[in-house]
Parts: C-alpha cells; sequence; structure tokens
C-alpha cells in the first residue's frame, strides 16, 4: 500500500486533470510554499503575535532552505506544513484538527518526521496546559504510525549503521549554502538563527507570550535537538539511540529538521514583534525583516529540466507484447535512480519485478541481483535499456 498520496492527492489530482502531469505538479509546489507560509503564520497569530511579525515568521518557514530543499525530489517539504497546522489546533483546542494534522504525518509515509513531530506536539501541548488535546493527538499519530508500520514497513530490510554514516551532517552543513550533497544539507540560515536565540530572550525577559519562559523552553529544545540529531553518526551516543529506538529503521539523521525550521520561525518572528512593540513604524520593521530572511535563507535549489513526457522509447512499449517492463541497467531498490524509472511509468504504465522504496522487503533485493538474468522467468516481456541515465532503446529480455 502506497501511503505518499494522503493527504495531498486531493489537491494535486484537480490540478493534474487541468494542467497535466507536469504543470500540475509545478503549481503545486508552488501552492506548498503558500500553505506552509500561510499556516505558520496562522499559527503565529493565535499566539497573540501582530500581523508583520507572523508574516515573517511564516515566510521564514516558507523559505526554510532545509524545507524548500525537501519539496524538491521528496514529500517532506509538503508534508512539514501540517506541523504549524497541528500547532494551530491545539492553540485554538481544536482537537480533531491537532489530531487530524499530527495524524496525517506518519499517514503520508513520513514515518521518520513523525518521530519527532508526535513528542514535539505533545510536549508543546504541555506547555500550553493541554495536555488532554496533546495526549489525544498524540494518540491518534502513533495509531496511524502502527498502521503505516503493519501495512508498509514491518517486511522491510534491516538498514546497516553505515548507512546512516553517508547522509549524517556536519556543524559546517548548517552554515553552509552548498546544496551538492543533497541528502546532507541542512542549511538553517546565518542570521535566522541569531533572532532566533533574541526571541528567546524575548520570551524570557519581555513576557512577549503568555508562560514565556515555558515557551521558550519548548521552542529551544524544538529548535536545538533535531538539529543535534541530524548530526547523525557525529553525534557521539546517536549510534546506541539508534540502535535501541524506532530510528533503526531510518537513514537520513536530518528528517525531523523541519521541527527546528518551524521553532526557529517562530522564535525569529517574536523577536521581530519585540523590536516592533518599542517601534512607531512596525510595518517598516516587518517589511524590512522580510527582505532580510529572504536574503539570508536564500539558496539555489531549483534548476530547469526537461520534462520529457512523450519519450519516444517509452511510446513503443504500448506495441510490444503483454507482459511486465524491466529498465536497465538494473539498480536495486533502495536507489535513489531508480525514482527516474518510476516517472516513466505514467508514459508506459506496466508491472514492473522493481521499484524505488527505500522500505522496500529483503525479497525486492532479492531479485534485483537475479535480475536481469531472471528476467523472463519474472514475466518481462519487454527491456527498455538506459545510457547516461536516459532511455535509448527497446529490446526482448
Amino acid at each position: 500500500m502506497n501511503f505518499a498520496g494522503w493527504p495531498f492527492a486531493v489537491v494535486y489530482g484537480p490540478l493534474q486533470a487541468l494542467f497535466g502531469t507536469v504543470a500540475g505538479w509545478n503549481l503545486f509546489v508552488l501552492l506548498t510554499y503558500v500553505g506552509a507560509g500561510g499556516l505558520a503564520a496562522l499559527w503565529l497569530r493565535a499566539l497573540g503575535l501582530g500581523l508583520g511579525p507572523a508574516l515573517v515568521g511564516g515566510l521564514a518557514f516558507a523559505l526554510a532552505p532545509y524545507r524548500v530543499a525537501q519539496s524538491t525530489g521528496h514529500l517532506l517539504g509538503p508534508i512539514s506544513m501540517l506541523l504549524p497546522l497541528a500547532l494551530y489546533g491545539v492553540e485554538r483546542r481544536k482537537t480533531w484538527l491537532a489530531a487530524a494534522a499530527l495524524a496525517s504525518i506518519p499517514l503520508s509515509g513520513q514515518v521518520h518526521l513523525a518521530l519527532g513531530a508526535i513528542p514535539f506536539v505533545l510536549v508543546y501541548a504541555l506547555a500550553r496546559r493541554r495536555p488532554w488535546l496533546g495526549a489525544i493527538s498524540a494518540g491518534a499519530a502513533v495509531g496511524a504510525g502502527v498502521l503505516v508500520w503493519a501495512l508498509t514497513l514491518r517486511d522491510a530490510a534491516e538498514r546497516p549503521f553505515s548507512e546512516v554514516g553517508l547522509y549524517s551532517a556536519t556543524l559546517g552543513d548548517f552554515v553552509s549554502r552548498d546544496p551538492g550533497e543533497f541528502e546532507r544539507f541542512a542549511y538553517l540560515g546565518w542570521l535566522l538563527p541569531i533572532a532566533a536565540v533574541a526571541g528567546i530572550g524575548c520570551l524570557c525577559f519581555r513576557n512577549t507570550i503568555s508562560s514565556g519562559r515555558r515557551f521558550a523552553l519548548v521552542l529551544g529544545l524544538g529548535s536545538l535537538v533535531p538539529a543535534l540529531l541530524a548530526l547523525g553518526s557525529n553525534l557521539p551516543g546517536y549510534g546506541l539511540l539508534w540502535r535501541n529506538t524506532p530510528l533503526h529503521s531510518t537513514r537520513v539523521p536530518e528528517r525531523m529538521l523541519p521541527i527546528a525550521c518551524l521553532c526557529i520561525a517562530a522564535l525569529a518572528a517574536i523577536a521581530v514583534a519585540c523590536v516592533s512593540e518599542t517601534q512607531a513604524r512596525s510595518r517598516l520593521v516587518a517589511a524590512a525583516a522580510c527582505i532580510v530572511v529572504a536574503a539570508d535563507l536564500w539558496v539555489p535549489l531549483y534548476d530547469p529540466l526537461v520534462a520529457d513526457e512523450d519519450n519516444p522509447v517509452y511510446a513503443r512499449v504500448a506495441d510490444a507484447p503483454a507482459g511486465r517492463l524491466l529498465e536497465v541497467p538494473v539498480l536495486p531498490p533502495d536507489a535513489y535512480a531508480g525514482s527516474v524509472y518510476l516517472y516513466y511509468s505514467m508514459q508506459a504504465p506496466r508491472e514492473r519485478p522493481l521499484g524505488y522504496a527505500t522500505s522496500a522487503p529483503p525479497a525486492a533485493f532479492a531479485a534485483a541481483r537475479r535480475l536481469p538474468e531472471a528476467a523472463r522467468e519474472l514475466g518481462v516481456s519487454v527491456v527498455v535499456e538506459y545510457r547516461d541515465g536516459v532511455p535509448r532503446r527497446l529490446r526482448s529480455p
């Protein structure tokens, strides 16, 4: 069962029907910026911040480089907008909304993010004196996570800890704008974290929000803990934690960073609110802060690509004998390049003996080792041969 369509298929489906696969997807990604920023600003408004500071915080979360990076090739970026939605539900005492938003994180397949989001929202609710709301929301999310595990992850192949080391961030990655090492990319900004520290000071000494010191502790830990865990094997003791907690089924330690991005954005907004209180031109302060945030968080993450929606090689698959389709060279199920093969399944929708899935069971890896020699045995009737990452010709197995 594929949970990745939850909950945004209801948004992308109409866009695809109206504008096509590629244009619809591009519009969807643009809308996720509006959703992430808007929901973060809505939460901050519920906390009592003015419109200007709330918009600054929303912009900081929408443009958070890690969130943006995980929107270019992953669904983690779009799914991260459910975090401020859950917190908004907590603030407004809307149990159904907080529970639905939090449970949707594991239901979308983003189980690693859920491992951090569930305790974070629970602790947040406790700090805001809404323990039952937090417990119900966390319980719903845990139930959703167990469901996803039982249906899709229970039989997944175990990962060696050596894989974690390949994707673990270093301290330098937090201040580097270079997205070259994509999964290790963890840039948080240069000025935004400083503004977040100022925000903690405002909460502790200016009473900007009720229960300010307790709130500062929650947002401070929400900023710090995911950043520390992103260090993975570079963090002393992470190996012990990884082997003895549900983290042992994960391989990319940075997956909880959206929590830190949201907390840092909120603390920066609180700092702007403090400054705005003492300034006659508060709108000008907020506008200037938005410009600084955009400049601080800018990272070159997008490149133009040819969609190749009507590839001539795959167009000939329709005339091939009935049966399964195999792409070569054969890639193991957890190889990211295999997602290219899946892209063309929209043009040539046939069964395939392999696919791209980081949670694939051992049987899938065993099948990959047998291919392409066992292609006919596995029902393959047509093979698409790639060279230099491009489909070049069609042939029989």
